[in-house]
């Protein structure tokens, strides 16, 4: 199944790009991860940065497929536990929709892209940068999947 990262943010710290790429590779079937970046939009001096968010939504929604299943990560979004997710990300595959997983830069999500979501998922309630959501994402549907493939699961 194919699944996007839609993620806000270039030029990240190397431990991002080598934490990414790390589950990156290590997700191959079921579950292939690709990751899209959008260019953060510049914060001109004395902008309301929501102008900034609009157009990075905009070029996100761009990025999308027509037959996306959309989620975007949101603090406000539902949380789930790593068997819960697995579960989830069953269902998801038995649905057959290419699933994209918006993250949003450092002023967050626009209101399109919240707007356009089929779910909305919380890693926590803490701010987290958005480079380690990446991180975090793709660790978390490498667990997802390992579960689903039946390897034991640490807390079980």
């Amino acid at each position: 199944m194919k699944c996007r990262l839609i993620a806000a943010g270039t030029r990240l710290p190397d431990w991002v790009n080598s934490g990414f790429h790390e589950y990156q590779k290590r997700l191959r079937a079921p579950l292939v991860v690709e990751l899209h970046e959008i260019a953060v939009a510049a914060r001109r001096a004395g902008e309301n940065p929501d102008r900034a968010v609009v157009r990075e939504g905009a070029d996100m929604l761009a990025a999308l497929g027509k037959d996306d299943y959309v989620v975007t990560l949101e603090i406000a979004g539902k949380a789930m536990s790593t068997e819960q997710l697995s579960a989830w990300l069953a269902e998801r595959m038995r649905g057959g929709r290419p699933l994209a997983f918006l993250i949003g830069g450092p002023d967050g999500l626009s209101p399109q892209c919240r707007e356009k979501a089929d779910h909305r998922w919380s890693l926590s309630p803490l701010t987290l940068p958005h480079g380690l959501v990446r991180v975090v994402v793709a660790e978390q549907l490498y667990r997802a999947t390992s579960l689903l493939a039946g390897h034991p699961y640490h807390r079980a």
